[in-house]
């Protein structure tokens, strides 16, 4: 279950590794998309499934961490059991082709030139909380404009009707090779190897202003060990391919250290994820009635 409509990158890193997955399970892996509510809507139904293993979700910061920001009818720690941590994202501010700025910098002085003029795609939770961090770390305020997801919001972008996202990779560099759109910052804590290029955004002139980046495979609590272990082994073997491995560089993706790639690494990662994050987001009282 891809928890956003077809056309972003959750869902083309789901297909990726699904099809992979379908070897060693020796059984066809069907992707299904449930958008909605940043998210939330279905993330809900893994929450609510049976936990026999036929049933999981490719969540993110966006649907595991940030989605307190929206009234929740399950509990991200207690509902959720984790299978393995696929890929670390980086998250790309970026702007349509034509908007005056370049840069960060760029963009802030624009922003301060032109008080409420930006207009800014609200696809997900990481999108909102970055934006309103945005705001608070420059003292601009923009204009969100809500979207199901990145795969809508990225062709509302290449038509010219909004001027900043953010969004990972796999959405972005496809676009950007292409000259449609314009990164303007790398929003991760420090560079990527797989677009070194690109600076980060406290290189940039905005310290304390990142996005965490991800995917990881959850099921609904409960999973037996023994189906646990042989979801968990078939997603291992699929990141082990080599074919995979250069599609998810081609995407920006890093694909997760060994060590995360268990049920417990990810579940370590998830929790640090957590303490990081729900502190900030509550420290500044971001909530999405």
């Amino acid at each position: 279950m891809v928890p956003f409509p077809p056309g972003g990158s959750t869902d083309t890193a789901a297909r990726i590794i699904a099809d992979r997955m379908r070897v060693p399970l020796g059984q066809t892996v069907v992707v299904e998309n449930v958008g909605g509510a940043g998210g939330t809507i279905g993330v809900g139904r893994i929450a609510r499934a049976a936990p026999d293993g036929y049933t999981i979700d490719i969540g993110q910061w966006d649907t595991h961490v940030g989605s307190i920001i929206y009234p929740l009818t399950y509990d991200l720690q207690k509902d959720f059991q984790p299978i393995g941590l696929l890929s670390l994202n980086p998250q790309l501010m970026i702007a349509r082709r034509g908007f005056p700025a370049d840069d960060l910098k760029g963009l802030v002085a624009w922003m301060k030139a032109n008080p409420d003029k930006a207009t800014f795609v609200d696809q997900n939770a990481a999108a909102r909380v970055t934006g309103i961090l945005m705001q608070q770390a420059t003292g601009t305020t923009v204009q969100f404009i809500p979207y199901r997801g990145a795969g809508p919001a990225m062709q509302a972008m290449l038509g010219g009707q909004v001027d900043l996202m953010v969004v990972q990779a796999a959405v972005t560099l496809p676009q950007a090779r292409a000259g449609t759109v314009k990164i303007l910052a790398n929003l991760s804590p420090a560079r990527s190897s797989v677009i070194p290029n690109i600076p980060t955004s406290a290189e940039s002139g905005i310290p304390g202003l990142y996005a965490s980046g991800w995917f990881g495979l959850f099921g609904p609590r409960g999973l037996p060990k023994e189906v646990l272990a042989r979801l968990n082994d078939a997603m291992v073997k699929g990141l082990a391919d080599p074919k995979v491995r250069e599609r998810f560089t081609d995407l920006g993706l890093d694909v997760a250290a060994r060590e995360h790639q268990s049920p417990e690494g990810l579940a370590a990662f998830h929790k640090a994820e957590v303490d990081k994050w729900w502190p900030i987001i509550k420290s500044a009282n971001i909530k999405v009635e």
